[in-house]
């Protein structure tokens, strides 16, 4: 190309992976790529994630992206970021961190949690938006108080995900109403911290200065640093915006603006939203993330119990200690899609990562027989994924949270299976619009750059084509048995739980071996 034409990056941080894409100014992706996200170590209840190493990638990322668009022509104007909300990243004076991040999917900190009183709970809800729960920034920053109290003592600001990574790339500190929000953080009334959320958790309302200063999703931050402009080769002094949390940022990716619009995220994270009234008394939801728009906000249920289940079969059946490989997710949802709905009988309860809720669950299949074979389960699976979105988005619902009439939209990896989509219009009983942009939470935060810079104030729009709507079909009365059995089966579970639970953390030594006389 001879002719420059300006672009704008996002960069979506998630907990597997990592992505820099960007946006002509219709908001038409030309150019993306990507990279796993690090970690550190990953059991049952400790997910940890290595700070330099992600803040290395995302620059690694942005380095390849600059060179993919400066030989195609393309000038970036602007940053924004995006990454999955709750979960600490703590640094020091100098923005170094004092140890691993605490991801959000970790569970640690869950005694903390049980401790509060349902009634405190309740209050934090009435004031915030958001219920206490054991990954979020003031539960965390206790559990760092009690089990590492020189990390603790070092901590100068307590980050989120993508508050590390604008840190990393503009040296400033920040932090945006949509992360800060679903934290529990903030008061929704005043739209200032409130110290409620270290009440609860027994720390000092001093530790309110431990997070940055509040800005809009929008707000520029500061210019890319000349050290990442040097690693990268883009300009420096580009403008970097404070972006917002991924399930902000993927909803206005999939066009979620309007009052109503509900949006359903098949990620890692299960994340099923409605944009409502940002004002209290707000929906009794898990959380409720301020949007870019100051009037609304997005009131959610969610949980890690989303496509991460496909993603765990995938790698499951690889062979024993081998890194990587297993059998591609796209290949199971073919066999998936010749297997009838029900899965042969077989049900699963879609928890290999645990679940806010349900502290003690785990992944479970129920009916397994000598009659299934990895179709039977892989159907079980998306279809046990499907279910618990249901779950949630039911409990949206009755949250007192308005709905639309218009069809649900649905993203991430259940709407690029044709057979998964159809899969959640069935169990769901309502029409869902397949959102197929490939990097929405991407596309969503860099959506705010137009305006952030002065170029456009119109939204991106989004392909609402009818040949994109799935409506419920034949299958659906056998979803709706199954969803009977799946409720009864889920809360029938929970001892069960408890007791494998139990065994797992308790340890064993093995048998000894039989003599051989």
């Amino acid at each position: 190309m001879t002719n420059q034409a300006t672009c704008y990056i996002g960069v979506d941080v998630g907990l597997t992976a990592s992505k820099a894409a960007a946006f002509d100014a219709e908001g038409r992706e030309v150019g993306v790529v990507h990279a796993r996200t690090p970690r550190t170590s990953v059991t049952a209840h400790r997910h940890d994630v290595d700070m330099a190493g992600l803040a290395e990638t995302v620059v690694s990322l942005l380095g390849d992206l600059a060179g993919k668009l400066a030989a195609d022509g393309y000038v970036p104007a602007g940053i924004g970021v995006a990454a999955h909300g709750n979960g600490l990243y703590p640094v020091d004076e100098s923005l170094r961190p004092v140890g691993p991040a605490i991801a959000s999917s970790d569970s640690r900190a869950q005694r903390i949690v049980d401790a509060i009183e349902p009634e405190a709970a309740r209050r934090l809800a009435a004031e915030t938006g958001s219920i206490p729960w054991a990954a979020q920034p003031a539960v965390l920053l206790r559990w760092m108080h009690d089990a590492e109290p020189e990390a603790y003592a070092r901590t100068r600001w307590a980050l989120s995900c993508k508050d590390w990574v604008t840190s990393r790339l503009t040296g400033v500190p920040s932090a945006d109403y949509s992360d800060a929000s679903a934290f529990g953080m903030v008061a929704l009334d005043t739209r200032a911290y409130t110290p409620t959320a270290l009440e609860l958790v027994g720390l000092p309302a001093a530790d309110l200065g431990r997070f940055p200063p509040l800005r809009e999703s929008g707000q520029i931050v500061a210019g890319l640093s000349a050290r990442v402009a040097e690693l990268t080769g883009l300009p420096e002094g580009l403008p970097v915006i404070a972006g917002c949390m991924d399930c902000v940022a993927a909803t206005l990716g999939a066009g979620g603006r309007a009052p109503g619009d509900v949006t359903i995220i098949v990620g890692t994270w299960a994340i099923n939203g409605v944009v409502v009234p940002a004002a209290t008394p707000a929906p009794e939801v898990t959380l409720s993330a301020l949007m870019p728009d100051s009037g609304t906000m997005l009131a959610m249920e969610v949980a890690p119990t989303s496509a991460a289940n496909l993603d765990w079969l995938s790698s499951a059946s690889a062979p024993h200690r081998q890194t990587g490989g297993g059998v591609p997710a796209a290949d199971l949802l073919e066999e998936a899609a010749t297997v009838a709905a029900g899965a042969g009988g077989l049900l699963f309860l879609p928890f290999v990562n645990g679940a806010p809720e349900h502290p003690a669950a785990s992944g479970t299949f129920l009916g397994l027989s000598a009659v299934h074979r990895r179709g039977h389960l892989t159907r079980a699976v998306i279809e046990g994924v499907a279910q618990y979105h249901r779950v949630q988005l039911d409990r949206v619902l009755a949250s007192g949270a308005d709905v639309g009439d218009r069809p649900w939209r649905l993203a991430g990896g259940g709407a690029r299976s044709e057979v998964w989509a159809q899969v959640f219009a069935d169990v769901l009983g309502r029409p869902v619009r397949r959102q197929l942009t490939s990097e929405l939470g991407a596309r969503g935060v860099a959506s705010l750059l137009p305006a952030a810079l002065g170029h456009s104030d119109v939204p991106w729009s989004v392909s609402d084509t009818d040949d994109l709507c799935v409506r419920p079909g034949p299958a659906r009365e056998a979803y709706v048995r199954q969803a009977e059995v799946f409720d009864r089966c889920l809360t029938g579970m929970s001892a069960a739980w408890v007791e494998i639970e139990r065994y797992r953390t308790a340890g064993f030594e093995p048998a000894p071996a039989a003599s051989a006389g």
